[in-house]
């Protein structure tokens, strides 16, 4: 099947929901009596026990694949994507530079993914999330023990996840379509962005040639070490970073490769797969395959295995989705493992309205294949990556406001 590009080519009408409506299909779990809560002022936001009777809404799957043209994820073209560098849809007023460190290591932050998930009012006319992560699986597990701590004066995170959203009128893009040859201009020029990594606002200027720009000393020392010491004082033009957010400009080598996200509705895999895909699933019916038995052998309690087994053979159905996304009242995140799952009062509020956060979308951790990242003991790794966001999408005057991710490791279990 013709996998689609997700919400990217879009029409423009206000009235049309530019990402169509997604669920996340449920599971039949128990109640999580692990999550440190009072049952009964604050129930478990996932005890999913009577999902079975429940309404089940759609979801859209995301899917990666290399882009037929570089121009089509520049930012005027309001791209999904995965890893390279972000094409930010506000291209000046960016996240701070404290946002964009991981709270453990102090590094820059690596750029994961985007994804283009416009609402119907006229505020949300272009709505863009944007996830990042330190690639240390170290900071990752530091991680882990932070986001169980409520409502922290100060969070500490190696995940952050950033939503931007403008109207149809705005400073940076045309009101109309862009044209799908590649043609299309932007209004405004972006903030100069760190000659390393591609993708944070480079505040600081080599004090050489006065040319080179960069986010943060490490980028500029790893710039150095990598050889710019040797071309500083010979620096062309040709080496400075453009503001199109390419990963070609970047001069890390460590950034993830670039792909576009193309999206499909679930549905239409639970009929379509061959019986040879469906042999080659992890899970097949009833048939769990040997290496899935002895990972579940190593989690505790049923309530794990039987959330494994379910995770698996709903993602069977599309064995290379690397996203699933649904921004409806009824949606709830797949979870890999019952233990370890938020409790409704682990999600923090909105930061900006003090408003309910939702979930949206949740990526997967096929995303790591993808991006070739070596299944080794202190490789990074997760089983699902969970954004929740403002319910309201509220505007405001930060360019950028920081949503809220839950990360589930494989081998979970709640403190």
């Amino acid at each position: 099947m013709q996998k689609r590009r997700m919400s990217t080519e879009m029409e423009f009408d206000a009235n049309e929901e530019k990402l169509k409506t997604l669920c996340i299909s449920s599971l039949d779990e128990e109640e999580d009596d692990e999550a440190q809560v009072d049952e009964t002022d604050d129930p478990d936001l996932y005890n999913d026990e009577d999902d079975d009777d429940e309404e089940q809404v759609p979801v859209t799957l995301g899917f990666v694949e290399k882009p037929k043209n570089t121009w089509s994820l520049l930012r005027h073209y309001f791209p999904s994507k995965a890893g390279g560098t972000p094409a930010w849809l506000d291209p000046i007023n960016l996240p701070s530079e404290k946002s964009s460190l991981c709270d453990f290591c102090g590094e820059p932050l690596q750029f994961l993914l985007q994804v283009y998930a416009p609402l119907t009012e006229e505020s949300t006319f272009h709505r863009t999330l944007f996830v990042f992560m330190c690639p240390s699986m170290a900071c990752l597990l530091h991680d882990q023990h932070e986001q169980w701590k409520r409502h922290p004066e100060k969070p500490c995170r190696s995940v952050k996840v950033f939503r931007c959203q403008l109207p149809r009128t705005n400073s940076f893009y045309s009101s109309n379509a862009p044209s799908e040859d590649g043609t299309e201009q932007h209004l405004t020029a972006g903030a100069t962005l760190c000659n390393w990594c591609g993708t944070w606002k480079g505040d600081k200027v080599c004090s050489s040639c006065r040319k080179a720009r960069y986010c943060s000393g490490k980028h500029q020392a790893a710039h150095w070490r990598s050889g710019h010491r040797l071309g500083c004082t010979q620096l062309h033009t040709s080496l400075e970073l453009s503001e199109s957010g390419s990963h070609l400009h970047a001069a890390s080598n460590s950034l993830w490769p670039q792909y576009v996200i193309t999206n499909e509705d679930e549905c239409e895999f639970e009929h379509e797969m061959s019986d040879s895909e469906y042999s080659n699933a992890l899970v097949s019916g009833n048939r769990v395959d040997e290496s899935v038995k002895s990972l579940m052998n190593d989690f505790a309690g049923d309530d794990d295995k039987r959330s494994w087994a379910s995770f698996q053979e709903i993602i069977s159905r599309a064995p290379e989705q690397v996203l699933r996304y649904c921004r409806s009242a009824k949606a709830k995140a797949l979870w890999p493992v019952h233990s370890g799952r938020p409790s409704r009062s682990d999600i923090p509020a909105c930061n900006y309205c003090g408003g309910t956060r939702v979930f949206e979308f949740q990526v997967l951790p096929q995303l790591l294949y993808y991006f070739g990242v070596q299944n080794d003991v202190d490789s990074l790794d997760w089983a699902t990556i969970v954004v929740y966001t403002c319910e309201a999408s509220c505007k405001g005057d930060e360019g950028y406001k920081e949503e809220f991710a839950w990360v589930q490791l494989a081998s979970q279990s709640a403190p």
